[in-house]
């Protein structure tokens, strides 16, 4: 089960270091062997070189061939083994490394499906594919490279040191000078790299979004003839992610020359010192010759810790936004109310076990709701739908219609009043339970990668075929869909591309139809269907509604002229109810949307 985490934000490198450290720990038995067999690579190599040493002084003292050869032997052994080593614990690494990445994706996913939909009203959906792709690739190319990486590295430092004063401690204290300055000039680029890469993250996601939004809206883009002020657009976004990129880039690349530049320095000085104490007897020529190998290879790990700093500061950084997400607060849900399947049909189960049998009485009593603080969409609307009756909602545009069936099925929650189902306040009941007793067609269709078949079958994972024919005949959707290549096993892609809208409409309400639900709710359904197509979509809506309690949104009014009760909104409130015959006698605000003297957008 995927953890959770309280709603704190990552505002520093200790938190979300932390935070990426639990995700090391799911593998910390690999983890820990992968360190041992650094270490033990990394002091073999360390034995090497240090070999150097009585190799060239048996060698200057006459040790003969044999002797010379048993050590070079020895020094070959040594090294083969480390290489042996480096190569098991690459291995571990990856498996290890592609783990990590699998849990933090699968928690990524987890709380994501968690979040209200008011997060994503918020959020650009190419912002957040930038997170799941981008930002955790960075993690997993830090792992891949730097994790063994900067464990050796940092053995290797303090093994060296070690090493250089057991040879010798006075020319190790020049060493020791050129060291503080190297570590100096790291600390200092290193935090200028990391304020950058967090900004070209948040730039690159930016850019993301934006070319999704674009590819998306691909044709209404040519429609309108804005390819160059998109051009323009994305050339903004694009400098921002070049001047980001660039001063990231800038102050991490320096690292590198800085420190060979200093190193250099260093052996020079090293060499020079270390040649006048051997012509004066106060070092042997095996010690100064393993010391200046020693002293070459001190600044190599540095060097690669300074090109790994690139994928550590860049990973931070892609991190950072990853727990940013999933400290994203979850959908709260304090229902305890749950759904049943009875011998009868589907009942209500409360937590002591009672049973109310579902029946779709749904009722509003003074509710009003605002999607932000101050601004009301609702304002105390009261109304009721007995079981089977279908209610149908007309008015101008953003007068509240919709916001009505997003409080039914709960993708938010009123803030005064309170919305009722079967007599249970729907806050009681568990959404999932609450959702999975409702049907909804919305005027966006939305289709998934997959055949028709799996798209039908999306409203009841386990239907069988031919509950699917029959929810497709109820659509009048089986026509089109027969005459299709493949049927039902028709291949779609990019939210059913090649499929006109009354197609993909009609998909969407066979989809609804095979859940079976006792409340259905349409919002817009027949919107982008001709009048052919929308009368099929009524004769087959007849069949689906028979025995359910119906919400219809229309604009089209001939929708919902046999509806029990027409509720007519505006400014948030309803002005006006009754069925078509009443509303029409009234020669209200309904009369006039029907005749034409006001229209749905004022």
């Amino acid at each position: 089960m995927p953890r959770t985490y309280s709603a704190k934000k990552p505002k520093d490198m200790r938190y979300t270091l932390g935070r990426l450290l639990e995700y090391l720990g799911h593998e910390k038995f690999s983890f820990l062997l992968i360190a041992l067999l650094v270490f033990a690579s990394v002091s073999l190599e360390l034995v090497g070189t240090y070999m150097i040493k009585p190799v060239v002084n048996n060698l200057l003292e006459g040790g003969g061939k044999i002797l010379l050869l048993k050590g070079v032997v020895l020094t070959a052994t040594i090294y083969l083994t480390a290489i042996a080593m480096a190569f098991l614990y690459t291995r571990i690494l990856a498996r290890s490394a592609q783990k990590v990445v699998f849990d933090i994706r699968k928690d990524l996913f987890f709380h994501m499906e968690s979040l209200p939909l008011s997060f994503f009203d918020k959020k650009k959906h190419g912002d957040l594919m930038s997170t799941y792709t981008n930002d955790v690739d960075t993690i997993s190319d830090a792992m891949n490279n730097s994790f063994a990486s900067v464990i050796k590295n940092f053995i290797q430092v303090f093994g060296t040191i070690m090493l250089l004063f057991i040879l010798n401690w006075r020319l190790s204290l020049i060493v020791l000078v050129s060291y503080f300055a190297m570590f100096s000039y790291i600390r200092y680029s290193g935090k200028r790299s990391k304020l950058y890469y967090s900004r070209q993250q948040k730039s690159l996601g930016e850019l993301d979004g934006y070319v999704q939004e674009m590819m998306a809206g691909a044709k209404v883009v040519k429609v309108f003839s804005r390819e160059k002020e998109n051009m323009r657009i994305f050339e903004e976004k694009n400098e921002m992610l070049r001047k980001s990129g660039t001063s990231a880039q800038a102050y991490a690349l320096t690292m590198v020359p800085a420190v060979v530049s200093i190193s250099y320095f260093n052996y020079a000085v090293v060499a020079f010192v270390g040649g006048l104490m051997a012509v004066n007897g106060w070092t042997d020529p095996g010690s100064l010759a393993s010391y200046l190998v020693f002293v070459r290879q001190a600044a190599a790990p540095i060097n690669h810790f300074t090109q790994h700093a690139n994928f550590l500061l860049s990973s931070l950084a892609g991190a950072e936004r990853i727990f940013s997400l999933m400290d994203e607060k979850s959908e709260e849900d304090e229902g305890k109310v749950d759904l049943e399947k009875t011998s009868s049909g589907w009942a209500w189960v409360s937590p002591s076990g009672g049973k109310t049998p579902l029946k779709g009485d749904v009722r509003f009593e003074n509710v009003t709701f605002g999607y932000t603080p101050g601004e009301n969409v609702l304002n105390g609307i009261s109304l009721y739908a007995h079981p089977g009756q279908m209610i149908a909602f007309v008015g101008s545009t953003g007068a509240g219609k919709t916001t009505i069936t997003n409080l039914i099925n709960r993708f938010y929650d009123v803030e005064e009043g309170k919305v009722t189902y079967d007599g249970i306040d729907v806050k009681m009941i568990r959404k999932s339970a609450l959702r999975r007793s409702l049907g909804m067609v919305l005027q966006e269709t939305h289709l998934f990668s997959g055949t028709i078949m799996e798209n039908i079958r999306f409203g009841k994972l386990d239907a069988t075929d031919e509950e699917v024919y029959e929810a497709a005949r109820i659509a009048n959707a089986e026509s089109f869909i027969r005459r299709l290549p493949d049927g039902y096993g028709t291949y779609i892609t990019n939210d059913g591309a090649g499929l006109s809208e009354g197609q993909r409409q009609l998909i969407a309400i066979a989809r609804s139809a095979v859940a079976d639900p006792p409340v259905l709710i349409l919002d817009e359904a027949t919107s982008s269907v001709d009048s052919r197509t929308e009368d099929l979509i009524e004769k087959g809506m007849d069949r689906l509604m028979e025995g359910r309690t119906v919400f219809v949104i229309a604009h089209r009014l001939s929708t919902v002229r046999n509806a029990d009760a027409i509720m007519v909104l505006e400014n948030g409130r309803i002005i006006e109810r009754g069925n078509h015959e009443q509303l029409m006698a009234e020669r209200g605000f309904y009369y006039r949307l029907h005749t034409g003297l006001a229209d749905f957008s004022r």
